[in-house]
């Protein structure tokens, strides 16, 4: 017999590490199955599957500061498959930045740890309860640091392997091996299982693994309840250089209790409280070894000081006889935007050469963003950039944003910064027909809670209004039109959002016609064809949509006669006439609506705004009817 050896400092250390994360591990397992117990709902199962990944990327992996969960120059986690959220708030929790004993309070109304993560908890890099969006935020918060922070921070995704299935995350693992983002790490928890059925490819996270590498990932496959393994994979994605890393590992849902571990039927349920949970915890917790656990130190970059003041973006500077589309004056004023404002960053779906994004491409080609024909992804990767401190302009043709829906939505719960530009709106684009013609997006973008709407009807009231979001928290939305416009106000000009103009008015107006962008010429052509028969009417331009000025219009339909025209280039339904009356509800005053009424179809400009009553002709003949 050989004499024994003793173990290296080497292998002492590396299976000292391998047990510290096992206990960490455990130890959120623990707290996973308490919490959802204690609340009565959750998916504790979804959380057991990838106790072990979490643990190692927090405890091991990533570079934070626990007291600070929030600071964007930190090494980030995006939990992409949002429904783990007690899984997220554990892993904070044991690294120090809360008492665990608050983990108890899960789902209350009055805490900050929500059934899915939302930023009311600081360790939220974005909402992620509607699945298939985590990546792309983690695409754009990567961008962000490689290609203007020029950091070495690392950006880790966690995805579900049930959410594999959206065309968003494939979107954004185009985008992101395209843009060769090695500081981005995404993790496939393949624990083979959904909400009502087994997924599509099982536990095959090979098969995972060989689709990131088709789109030029370095994938790497593993079983993700193997410590070793797992931190072997973590170790071999810090040296990969000019390609994101994708780690697809192999897990059970419920892993660490026998009951529960690869078994259907358990998505969304919570162990009920007593003796099931207490078996529960005390199976975990036996698995786990017994080590005096470290403390978690703060590593990562200082938190950066908030951004410098800037100076006021360079005035409009056109000719009173000039004729200027407002999406042509929007990309204008995105790359004067730009000069003053080092934090404007631009994101387009290869649309750029007809919203004018690519003014701003030729004056900071460093901070322009081509997310290709990928809406979706576009509007996530926005989110990501808004979190990592930025100001995101995203455009596209208005139509094609309506397929971001749901991404919008969700930026709004995370209380992201995101502007949006959305051109060739209505049936005045003309001969492409119905199929480009953006005719929805009023209606879609006023149902986001806090949202701002603008309707800018020349180039002076463009720039101004890009202005004004540059320097606004929130989401905001500007509809931008095709055609060529006249310029209506002189260069000093103000419009302050949630204002209006008066642009036509007497002592004598009998009614007041509101109306908009292409609207507003025509109102315009009809106020004068009206006053050659001696009749006279206020016109408004509400460029402000929401918020609206509700005084302003209370204002002008007292001085009208009670009589409100809405006019507007957008179906009936949730556009700019129904937001006036929303605003004046209640008030003693009849108004009327003009608007798109069905699905148009090709034609010219001004045929296609005839046909739906919407030029000078048809608004003077609506106007006489009505008095």
């Amino acid at each position: 017999m050989g004499q024994a050896m003793s173990a290296s400092p080497a292998n002492v250390a590396q299976g000292d590490r391998i047990q510290q994360l096992q206990a960490r591990a455990a130890r959120l397992r623990e707290h996973s199955l308490r919490a959802t117990s204690e609340s009565a709902s959750g998916h504790p199962t979804s959380c057991l599957s990838a106790a072990d990944i979490v643990a190692a990327l927090f405890f091991d992996v990533m570079r934070y500061d626990p007291r600070d969960p929030g600071n964007p120059a930190c090494d980030r986690f995006v939990l992409s498959k949002g429904h783990a959220a007690p899984l997220l708030y554990a892993a904070w929790a044991e690294a120090g930045a809360f008492p665990v004993e608050k983990l108890l309070t899960l789902r209350r109304i009055d805490s900050e740890l929500e059934g899915h993560p939302t930023p009311h908890f600081a360790g939220t890099v974005a909402a992620t309860g509607s699945l298939g969006q985590g990546l792309s935020v983690g695409l754009g918060a990567a961008w962000s640091a490689k290609q203007l922070a020029h950091s070495d921070q690392r950006i880790y995704v966690l995805c579900g392997d049930g959410e594999m299935a959206e065309g968003s995350v494939w979107e954004a693992i185009a985008l992101a091996a395209h843009a060769k983002l090695d500081n981005l790490i995404a993790i496939v928890d393949v624990n083979a299982i959904g909400q009502s059925q087994r997924t599509m490819y099982g536990h095959d996270a090979e098969s995972y693994a060989k689709r990131f590498a088709s789109f030029g990932w370095h994938a790497i496959a593993s079983d993700g309840h193997d410590m070793a393994r797992v931190v072997a994979a973590f170790d071999e994605a810090a040296g990969v250089r000019g390609k994101p890393v994708a780690i697809c590992a192999r897990t059970n849902k419920g892993q660490g209790v026998a009951s529960l571990a690869d078994k259907d039927n358990w998505h969304g349920k919570a162990v009920k409280k007593g003796a099931d949970l207490e078996a529960a915890v005390a199976e975990v917790r036996a698995a786990a070894p017994q080590v005096t656990l470290r403390q978690v130190e703060a590593r990562g970059a200082a938190r950066p000081p908030a951004p410098a003041a800037v100076s006021a973006m360079a005035a409009p500077s056109y000719k009173s006889d000039d004729q200027v589309a407002t999406r042509e004056a929007y990309g204008t004023a995105l790359a004067k935007l730009g000069d003053v404002n080092p934090n404007v960053v631009v994101i387009d779906a290869d649309t750029k050469n007809s919203t004018f994004a690519e003014r701003f491409l030729a004056a900071h080609p460093e901070r322009y963003l081509e997310a290709y024909i990928a809406e979706q992804n576009m509007v996530g990767a926005a989110v990501g950039l808004s979190a990592a401190g930025k100001i995101p302009f995203v455009s596209s043709f208005a139509c094609f944003l309506t397929r971001a829906f749901d991404h919008i939505r969700m930026a709004a719960i995370s209380r992201a910064n995101l502007n949006l530009g959305g051109s060739h709106c209505g049936v005045s684009i003309g001969e492409d027909g119905p199929s480009q013609m953006g005719l929805e997006d009023i209606a879609m973008m006023r149902t986001i809670p806090h949202s701002t709407v603008l309707y800018p009807s020349d180039a002076v009231s463009t720039e101004r209004l890009v202005e004004a979001m540059g320097g606004a928290r929130g989401i905001h939305y500007i509809r931008l039109t095709r055609p060529k416009a006249g310029i209506l106000y002189a260069a000093d000009e103000q419009f302050p959002i949630g204002g209006l103009k008066v642009v036509r008015q007497s002592a004598n107006d009998i009614l007041t016609i509101v109306a908009a962008g292409v609207t507003l010429w025509e109102a315009l052509g009809a106020h004068d064809l009206l006053a050659k028969d001696g009749i006279a009417v206020r016109v408004i331009d509400l460029y402000s949509i929401k918020p609206i000025d509700s005084d302003g219009l209370r204002a002008a339909a007292r001085a009208s006669g009670g009589k409100l025209l809405t006019v507007e280039d957008h179906y009936a339904d949730g556009g700019l006439g129904d937001a006036v009356l929303n605003a004046l509800a209640g008030e003693p005053v009849q108004v009327s609506k003009i608007a798109v009424n069905d699905i148009p179809r090709s034609g010219k400009p001004e045929e296609l705004l005839a046909l739906f009553g919407l030029d000078a002709k048809s608004i003077a003949k609506r106007v006489r009817e009505l008095i």
